[in-house]
């Protein structure tokens, strides 16, 4: 592991389209909810905070996308965004965005890029 990465999960355990690892980041010294999931073979991270209403997306932990497996969804009023840029493309926020966090899939594991956002 690098300087300035943290340890998040191993690989293996992000499904493409599957259950999402809930994990937190320090942000203006206010510990933050996180997510990270995989979508087309690649791993995404974002805060979990819906961009309509600051509330967390997963209906349960790690249940971020909706049945299809192609869109993370707010479980609270329904915003839609695509997995791979947090871009809401259906919802009381069309048009918004999720915070990205920085990540990197090496060796096996995936890794929370700390210094960047």
């Amino acid at each position: 592991m690098a300087q300035g990465e943290r340890l998040i999960c191993a690989a293996e355990a992000l499904a493409d389209g599957g259950d999402g690892i809930r994990f937190t980041v320090l942000r203006a010294g206010v510990e933050e909810p996180a997510f990270v999931v995989r979508y087309r073979g690649a791993v995404h991270a974002y805060l979990n905070r819906c961009a309509h209403v600051p509330v967390e997306l997963d209906w349960t932990p790690g249940k971020f996308f909706d049945l299809t497996g192609h869109l993370l969804i707010c479980a609270v009023h329904g915003a839609h965004y695509q997995p791979e840029n947090g871009r809401c493309v259906m919802g009381p926020c069309k048009g918004g965005q999720l915070s990205r966090l920085s990540v990197v899939e090496r060796s096996g594991q995936v890794f929370l890029l700390e210094g960047e956002r």
